[in-house]
């Protein structure tokens, strides 16, 4: 419920600073209120993008069986069919290997980071040990 805004010009100054807590109160919950209602509609948002995605997946799924059954047809016109059967699959099997050696470099390079745990408990090793050589 609202309350209307009255002038406080007249107000002295300790009837203003007893109002304050009143005040700050309102003024958490209201921006409370608001990052709650922030939340529900950044999940809402999020979640209906989320099922959009979902079923673009899913066509893209059923696309990629078609475009390689277009791709043997095609070449099905100058090799016979299993010839080009066996050619496409050729090229996916190198297409594959290639995404996995990509993804293998990528989780080397992952591997190889130092992680916020390990500099911590390096930063605390090197500080033990700076100060056992004070003592």
């Amino acid at each position: 419920m609202r309350r209307a805004y009255r002038d406080r010009a007249d107000d002295s100054l300790l009837t203003l600073l007893g109002d304050l807590p009143e005040l700050v109160r309102n003024l958490v919950t209201a921006e409370i209120n608001a990052a709650k209602a922030w939340v529900s509609r950044t999940a809402k948002d999020a979640g209906i993008g989320s099922v959009w995605f979902v079923l673009t997946l899913f066509f893209l799924f059923w696309a990629i069986p078609v475009l390689l059954t277009f791709a043997i047809a095609g070449l099905s016109s100058w090799w016979p069919v299993w010839l080009s059967a066996l050619a496409v699959f050729g090229l996916l099997l190198v297409i594959a290997v290639v995404f996995a050696l990509l993804g293998i470099l990528r989780f080397r390079k992952v591997m190889k980071r130092e992680n916020p745990g390990q500099a911590v408990a390096t930063d605390v090793r090197i500080v033990k040990e700076a100060g056992n050589d004070q003592f």
